[in-house]
Parts: C-alpha cells; structure tokens; sequence
C-alpha cells in the first residue's frame, strides 16, 4: 500500500514477495549527476532503455512473480561483448544497444566516471572484470578497450578445473557486491572449452533524503497480484515529495512519487495503476527511459502521507530468451558467432548471460546490488559421428561406368 495523498489510500497492486507475500513493485533508480548532462548521458540512457525491455520481457512471462534487475549491468556486459564482436554478431548488439561508432567510448567512459565519482554522497561502486586463461591469446586492443572504456580488470584462471575457476569467479563477485550477490556462476556453467567469463558487478547504497522512523511501521492490509491480501509491514511518513499522475496510451492511469535519497543525485520512483483493481501489466509495457523523462514534467511537490512496504526482493535471470527477443542472436549460436577482434583464432560464442540482483528497501533507504555475466566457450570441434546402420535399411548395386543397377533391395530384419 501507498498512501500519496492526504487521507486519501490507495494500493499499490505489486509482487515482490516479504514472506509469503506475493507483490511486485516497479522501480526505476536514475542518476541525476550535473556532470551527465543530457548529451552526455544519451548512450546511458539507451543502454537503460535495452534493460528496462528486456525488464518488460521478463515480466511479461512472469506476471507474478518477483524480479528485480540491473539494466546498467546488462548494458555493461552487452557494451564488453560488443567491443570483441565483429560482422551481423557486433550489428546485433549495435542495433539492440543502439550504439553508434561516433564518440561512444569517450561517452560510455564520462558515464562510467560520473557514476562512482567520489562526490556522490550515496554510494555506487561498479566493477568489471574478464576471467581468460593465462594461455588464452586475446586480442591486446580489446583488453585495452574493456580497461579503458569499462575498467574492466583482466584476471587468469585455469578453466580446467570448472570448480576452482567457478568459487574464484564467485568470490570476486561478492567481494565487490559486498556479500549481497553470492554464487553467480556455477561449475557446470564452465568446463574445458570456456575461454572468456566477462562480469560486471553493482552495488548501492542510499539513505533516504527524508527517513522512515521505525516506530511508524505497522502491519497493513495489502492487496496483492495473487488476489490476496495480506498483512505486511508497511513504513509510513508525512513530508514532501515530487508526485504526479501519468497516463499510458490505452488510457490507463497511474500515480508516481519519487522518493529522493540523501546525496540528492539518484532517486527511487514508485508506479502504480490508480485503480486497484487494474494489474501492473497495464503499465509495465510501456515504461521506458523517455516514460521517466516525461514524469518530470507532470509531477509537482506535494505534502503527503505516504506508505510502502518493507521488502526484500532478489532475482536470478536467464537472458538469452529476451535478448533473443531483441534481435540478438547470433552470438549464441556457433555456426553464426563472431568475436574475433577478442581472439583472432579462436573460434567463440556465449554460451550463457546470467544475472542476480537483490535489493532491500527499509526505514534508513536501500541497498540492492547485481551481478552479470556472459560466458564465452570455444566452440565446438566438428568431429563425423560414427554411422550406425542400426535400423531397416534399402541397398543398391551400382554399376558406377554404366550407371546400372545390379540389384535394389531392403533389410528389414539381419
């Protein structure tokens, strides 16, 4: 539940599950630094948009169930495989980032900066990485490119032993999502013929600019996507906030707040459908970077009583399936797959692109972290199977100077 306006509640109909509740809540966190003007940030805001559809894939196959995600970090791994890939593989991943050639390294770089910078108050850190084998002959443009346009740190690992190279690769990422994303990557995602793991890692940390004090949470009722109704911790404030109301093209009408955090450079906004009994799904196919640029102008300070949930949400995501979605496939598929500007000999393709995300949402504010990966293996020997004829077969006699047929027959039974 929300209450955004004065005595006046509404539901905010949700899935995201606390217990057994079952409630789903769209989030959108966006960085508003004075150093990422709006030219600047055009190749972020692209890299968002391509998460936040492949968000509305996601949600589409699971209506009601739980996710959270990372479009930064599926952008960011997406943008390291771009820089390897080459022919219809790199165009996809052009087409679908839309990415053009002309400065889009110097900007991805500002980008990259103006997120971590030391002078935001809440905190972000992002980590890349790339996990070879010592003796993996990469590309050195594309390790110089990964390092100056992601800095993305190249580590050595022996994928000959998948458990070794999977708990190493697990350990860095929990080491730079301070514990919150564990177990990213398990030992039969590898084996001998990986030669690339590519990860990028988030985490943030944010006080709410206007706190929820602790005392004022209270179990309420809330009406959940399952159609039940639960009782759930709900936090609650009065104070002041940016608030407004939305419409989509189908005429469905939505609120939105937003609730800034302390350092005054990223906020969390909240949507939900001003009926009750309208589901999120009549929303979330149409929320997109440009929706949230729109929300700007409509919304207005006001002085509210607001009340959100207490919650905890995290997701694990297949992504080959909506990228698919996307226009992007070739890079699965080994007959199809080019990324010889990371590997001039090898033959590569991705066998996987995972993500976890967790966030927690409480009185103080919000933590929430993801991880991303892609797995890059060396593709497949074509070796001749053996030819079994273990099954009815014809035979021909053939006469190869005449072209006569001495005998035709078949063998049912030996």
């Amino acid at each position: 539940m929300i209450l955004l306006a004065p005595q006046i509640p509404f539901w905010l109909s949700t899935g995201i599950t606390m217990g057994k509740v079952g409630i789903l809540i769209l989030l959108s966190v966006v960085v508003k630094s004075v150093n990422c003007q709006w030219k600047n940030a055009q190749v972020s805001e692209l890299g968002s948009d391509l998460g936040m559809k492949i968000f509305n894939h996601v949600v589409d196959s699971k209506p009601t169930e739980n996710i959270v995600m990372s479009p930064h970090g599926i952008a960011s791994v997406l943008g390291m495989l771009q820089l390897g890939a080459g022919a219809r593989t790199r165009q996809q991943l052009n087409n679908a980032l839309k990415y053009s050639s002309y400065g889009i390294y110097k900007k991805l770089k500002r980008i990259q900066k103006s997120l971590i910078e030391s002078r935001n108050q809440d905190i972000v850190t992002i980590a890349n990485g790339i996990f070879a084998p010592s003796d993996f002959a990469m590309e050195q443009l594309f390790i110089r490119k990964t390092r100056d346009v992601y800095q993305a740190a190249l580590s050595s690992l022996n994928y000959e032993d998948p458990v070794a190279a999977a708990s190493a690769i697990n350990q860095w990422t929990t080491n730079q999502t301070r514990g919150m994303v564990t177990n990213l990557i398990s030992p039969d995602m590898l084996s001998k013929a990986t030669r690339l793991v590519v990860v990028n890692a988030i985490f943030f940390k944010g006080l709410w600019k206007s706190r929820f004090q602790p005392e004022n949470t209270r179990n309420r009722e809330f009406h959940a996507a399952d159609g039940n109704v639960y009782q759930v911790p709900m936090m609650s404030q009065r104070s002041t906030f940016n608030f407004g109301m939305a419409i989509t093209p189908t005429n469905v009408k939505y609120y939105i707040i937003e609730l800034p955090y302390h350092g005054g450079t990223i906020s969390m906004f909240v949507a939900v459908p001003e009926e009750i009994n309208i589901p999120l799904s009549a929303i979330t196919p149409y929320m997109n970077v440009q929706t949230i640029n729109s929300w700007k102008g409509t919304m207005r300070e006001k002085k509210l009583d607001i009340a959100i949930p207490r919650f905890t949400a995290e997701a694990e995501t297949n992504l080959e399936r909506p990228l698919a979605a996307l226009g992007i496939t070739d890079m699965f598929d080994q007959t199809k797959a080019n990324f010889g500007k990371i590997c001039r000999s090898g033959q590569l393709y991705v066998s996987q692109v995972i993500q976890k995300a967790k966030i927690e949402v409480n009185e103080a504010g919000t933590k929430a972290s993801a991880a991303t990966a892609a797995v890059i293996m060396l593709k497949s020997l074509r070796i001749t199977p053996p030819f079994v004829v273990n099954r009815p077969f014809l035979y021909i006699v053939w006469h190869n100077p005449t072209g006569t047929v001495l005998f035709i027959g078949q063998v049912s039974k030996p």
